[in-house]
């Protein structure tokens, strides 16, 4: 392993994703349904470990949708979201924020239907931001040099541990 700093066990995860479950059980709470947009392939195993969770703690009918997007060159593919969002609260969901750009990416086919509301939720948050973005429900926050990264290890959908590399 190349220099990697653990930042978040296994079990701090599971820590974190159960505080930002019911922070977006609470931010939801007049909903009978929201979406959960994950973004592949570490946004997407996030949004289905917090689904798993509001099950238990809401009475929130959950929908998950997978998004997958070129984070090298995010306009190389069309991205298209077959269910309809329209008036419904979706929660953009990805691992790791790093400069903001796979969410504002993301953000793109959501915006064409005009959902009633989207709250963006990160397991781990970086504090270099390159585009206008800034998660509203976040598991842990990482001050980190440019150089650095941040890897989400999992492992059978379950999340296994965070590093700083």
């Amino acid at each position: 392993m190349n220099n990697q700093i653990s930042i978040l066990s296994a079990t701090q995860i599971a820590q974190k994703l159960r505080r930002m479950a019911y922070e977006i059980y609470e931010q939801n709470s007049n909903e009978k349904e929201i979406i959960l947009i994950g973004i592949e392939h570490g946004g997407a195993i996030v949004a289905k470990n917090l689904s798993t969770i509001l099950s238990k703690i809401s009475p929130l009918k959950v929908i998950i949708l997978p998004l997958s997007i070129n984070k090298k060159a995010p306009l190389k593919d069309n991205l298209v979201i077959e269910t309809s969002l329209t008036k419904k609260s979706i929660i953009l969901i990805d691992d790791v924020a790093n400069s903001g750009k796979t969410l504002m990416y993301a953000l793109k086919p959501i915006l064409a239907y005009e959902p009633s509301k989207i709250k963006v939720a990160v397991l781990v948050d970086r504090k270099h931001k390159n585009y206008p973005i800034t998660p509203d429900i976040i598991g842990h926050s990482v001050s980190t040099t440019i150089q650095e990264k941040i890897i989400v290890n999992y492992e059978d959908e379950q999340l296994t541990g965070a590093f700083l590399e």
